[in-house]
């Protein structure tokens, strides 16, 4: 039976929604354990939402690439969960007390406890991994789990240095955020057996859609509605971390209002008060707005999902085809 024209991200997600629905339930396994309170977290952040855009990938490239199994809803789950390990860590060292609008684990558990099943969920994930006897494969988790954690190391080293540049920040995001993208798209294509050309072809897709999402996640930062962001407008620079939006505003910005923001950004740390700290982000929007720096950083979005759509040249129109490009503007369009 033919399947209805896939004509936005909507369609995509309600094509695979029944795949989604598999990988959850691998992640709920992943979670299990005798210690009650890793289910009780576990429980918590699967129920936390999200769009699961890398186990997606997975189990596109693989349909893509011929392979429609089991082993695709597995591998999903363990990527997922290694992004959700990455994330409960990453709460932890931020301070943050809420996300995607649900109060953190951190918040309600405490650090040690959410550190020890962060490890937990690495440890978890990787058994499952092996057990699935492709070493190519785990191969590609591991690299993505190591590369992800030198990218929020870099981040880490640039806290609150205004002179990071754009080669620095990609040379992060490319880490931290583009790792997991592009080994979800290369597990799929490894899963179909495709060639070499097309498993680098799919890797480097993954890679760029990782590279956008971060952009946007970037600029949702500065512009989101805080409900439907889930969590402080301008938190990524409450935290001292140096966005493009923000290296771009430093690079175009007037002498006089670049001192400016390189004073608000050396000022992060010195214990300001909120309404400091909310005068600070209102002048910092104030200036984006002023030199068109969200509608230059979405551009630069738009190189990267151009060049992601170069790389699935190789690969016969079809819609699996359309819905990893559908998948890709909607990583973009969420900044819009």
């Amino acid at each position: 039976m033919k399947c209805d024209k896939l004509l936005n991200a909507h369609d995509v997600f309600d094509r695979y929604e029944k795949d989604l629905r598999q990988v959850e339930k691998y992640l709920t396994d992943i979670f299990k354990s005798d210690a009650v309170l890793i289910p009780v977290i576990g429980q918590h952040i699967i129920g936390g939402g999200g769009k699961r855009l890398r186990p997606l990938f997975l189990v596109i490239a693989a349909a893509l690439t011929g392979y429609r199994g089991d082993k695709a809803y597995i591998f999903a789950s363990v990527i997922e969960a290694i992004h959700t390990a990455s994330l409960l860590h990453d709460d932890v060292v931020d301070g943050a007390s809420v996300r995607r609008g649900k109060t953190t684990s951190h918040s309600i558990w405490g650090n040690h406890v959410v550190i020890l099943v962060g490890d937990y969920l690495y440890a978890n994930s990787l058994r499952i991994a092996v057990e699935q006897h492709d070493p190519h494969i785990v191969e590609a988790i591991a690299q993505a789990a190591t590369k992800m954690t030198e990218g929020e190391i870099l981040q880490l080293q640039k806290i609150a240095d205004p002179s990071i540049t754009e080669e620095d920040y990609i040379n992060i995001v490319e880490r931290k955020t583009g790792s997991l993208f592009s080994a979800s798209c290369r597990i799929g294509a490894l899963l179909g057996g495709s060639s070499v050309e097309k498993v680098e072809a799919l890797t480097s897709f993954g890679l760029k859609c990782g590279i956008v999402f971060q952009m946007c996640d970037d600029i949702l930062d500065f512009q989101a509605d805080e409900t439907l962001l889930g969590k402080r407008l301008g938190k990524d620079l409450i935290e001292g971390k140096i966005t493009l939006p923000l290296i771009y505003l430093l690079k175009y910005a007037a002498e006089a209002e670049r001192d400016e923001v390189m004073s608000i950004i050396k000022s992060i740390d010195e214990g300001k008060t909120e309404e400091a700290v909310a005068a600070d982000m209102k002048r910092i929007i104030t200036l984006l707005k002023s030199y068109d720096i969200i509608e230059k950083t979405y551009k630069r979005a738009e190189e990267f999902v151009c060049e992601a759509k170069d790389e699935l040249v190789l690969f016969d129109d079809c819609d699996e085809k359309d819905a990893l490009m559908l998948i890709a503007y909607y990583a973009m369009k969420r900044a819009t």
